[in-house]
């Protein structure tokens, strides 16, 4: 028998990507982490550029900037998963 036949036999009990729980939990996993390093890169951004001009804004600007990409990514996720 050759190895290729093997694999496709035991290739139908394998659960698909979309029925598998591992796969399910890191990409819920994912999402744990995904707000709160957009939060973060937009407060250290905004927080570099601040010292580069000198100003006091745009620190507030980009974090607002980072939790508004890490809701809209958050809701782009959770969209294509419960289809």
């Amino acid at each position: 028998m050759r190895p290729a036949l093997c694999w496709r036999r035991n290739a139908a009990r394998v659960p698909k990507d979309d029925e598998n729980p591992l796969r399910q939990m890191g990409r819920f996993l994912g999402l744990a982490f995904l707000l709160p390093c957009c939060v973060l890169v937009g407060y250290v951004i905004g927080h570099y550029l601040d010292k580069a001009f000198g100003t006091h804004f745009l620190t507030l600007v980009f974090l607002l900037l980072g939790i508004a990409a890490g809701f809209i990514e958050l809701f782009r996720e959770m969209n294509a998963s419960s289809k």
